[in-house]
């Protein structure tokens, strides 16, 4: 039942550290972290998730555990690296089960947990997504994209034809889909709807909305907003191509070329375009919180699942390779009244670290193999030190066809970064990545060969080691000793 405003309830800080907060967790695909008005980018307009920001924490140095959708999102719902859980791959055949979801957790405490859009915790081409045995969802609408491309168990092509509407013929007619039609508005509605109908219980709603995801198709009447003449440059060089070129035999989703040959700054239009819509149904989320009188009592996460090369060292999509576009992502925390507000945290910090911060909030203890750190220290006050490294990690996570192979073998390959330096190792192959954050922030220089860089890339390299041991999945408990 929807809470009117003359029913909201205003709690103090004490009794509001008391409850549990209700939890909106908006979860974009492919947003780069330096797509944010209020944080830095200028030429795109994001109200809402500036005032969003305005009133909590943002994170500057947030970073996913893979490049890839179904590793990342295995990571950050259970805060594992996606190789303790045996989630690597966007082709997975199922979930699993390596480790609870923490909506499993939270909906074993007394929570109602919801989700609209995507789960992809398995491979969905060609069939419905196979959910987990226990997700802990008691509302799922599943929509995995904008694309017409399942006959049945699609809630976003059956919401476009309850409204009169087939997404198919409607999708093919124009290349995109009008605003009021919007695979991101059904999101935002079914979103709406969870929070009104579970006012006054404890919630967690996952709006896992599938833009600013290829291939790059916003409403003309957000389009238009846009000049791809007024956007920024990507970052490159000429001499990215031979850069690239030696990583010929990693695996990425298309082979570099000058951005001027994919058209980029059209597409990094395009891509400013489709946050922007976002960002209006953010503040139709909010909004819903304010009217109906949960604002006070709701932690809202704004985050993404990884980024987007959008023509950086002349890549455009996702494949094994970690550069600042795809591996760097944004994540704002709020909670009014209880989380710092118009806070900019500087600190490393892992999208593992949004399962055990969530558990913190609701009372519930973390697992003992869960390697995410809480941050709720870093939210209640003025302290910002977490990690001294963030680690991300590709291991056979695509499985498509590739040009002029039947398929990718499956490349291997492991980032570490500190706040001054980011060391890639391919695996199998002589090549490595090492740059200097601090006098190349860019990415442009590559020092893996450089024999001043040795001790450094050495002492990278055990801390790389050490951490591929400490996340280790040691199978089941030792009940046991001899």
């Amino acid at each position: 039942m929807m809470v009117s405003e003359s029913s909201t309830i205003k709690f103090s800080v004490v009794d509001k550290l008391k409850r549990r907060p209700n939890i909106l967790w908006i979860c974009t695909d492919q947003q780069r972290w330096d797509t944010i008005s209020s944080l830095g980018n200028e030429c795109i307009r994001t109200p809402n998730i500036d005032r969003l920001a305005n009133e909590g924490v943002a994170f500057l140095k947030a970073f996913c555990q893979s490049p890839i959708c179904t590793p990342s999102r295995s990571s950050f719902l259970t805060g594992m690296y996606p190789s303790s859980v045996h989630g690597c791959s966007n082709g997975n055949d199922r979930w699993a089960e390596a480790a609870p979801l923490v909506t499993k957790t939270l909906a074993d405490s007394g929570y109602r947990c919801g989700l609209v859009g995507k789960l992809h915790l398995a491979g969905c081409h060609g069939r419905i997504e196979p959910r987990p045995e226990d997700d802990g969802y008691s509302v799922f609408h599943w929509s995995h994209s904008h694309k017409d491309m399942w006959p049945e168990g699609h809630s976003y092509a059956d919401w476009v034809k309850e409204k009169g509407g087939t997404l198919g013929e409607m999708y093919q007619e124009k290349g995109y889909m009008d605003p009021e039609l919007h695979q991101t508005k059904f999101c935002a509605d079914k979103a709406i709807e969870f929070m009104e109908e579970n006012a006054g219980h404890p919630w967690l709603m996952s709006v896992n909305i599938f833009d600013p995801h290829v291939p790059f198709d916003p409403p003309r009447s957000y389009l238009d907003k846009y000049d791809p003449e007024s956007v920024p440059n990507p970052l490159f060089r000429e001499s990215d191509l031979a850069s690239q070129k030696k990583l010929a035999g990693v695996d990425f989703q298309v082979v570099a070329s000058d951005p001027e040959s994919f058209q980029a700054k059209e597409k990094i239009a395009a891509y400013y375009a489709m946050i922007e819509q976002i960002d209006d149904h953010v503040g139709r989320m909010l909004d819903c919180l304010n009217r109906s009188g949960q604002r006070e009592d709701t932690l809202v996460i704004f985050t993404s699942d990884h980024g987007e090369m959008l023509g950086d060292h002349g890549l455009i999509t996702k494949g094994c390779r970690f550069y600042e576009g795809l591996v760097h992502i944004p994540l704002i925390i709020s909670w009014p009244s209880v989380i710092s507000q118009g806070v900019r945290k500087r600190s490393l910090v892992e999208l593992t670290d949004i399962a055990p911060t969530l558990l913190d909030y609701a009372g519930v203890e973390k697992g003992e193999r869960m390697i995410g750190r809480s941050l709720r220290r870093l939210l209640e006050s003025e302290f910002d030190a977490h990690r001294k490294f963030v680690r991300c990690e590709y291991y056979r996570a695509l499985s498509l066809l590739s040009p002029g192979r039947e398929r990718w073998e499956g490349s291997y390959a492991t980032m570490i970064r500190t706040d001054r330096y980011k060391l890639v190792v391919y695996h199998g192959h002589e090549s490595g990545e090492l740059f200097d954050l601090e006098k190349d922030p860019g990415e442009f220089n590559n020092l893996w060969s450089d024999p001043d860089c040795n001790e450094i890339r050495f002492d990278l390299m055990k801390t790389m080691l050490d951490q591929s041991a400490f996340a280790v999945d040691l199978g089941s408990e030792t009940t046991c000793v001899f």
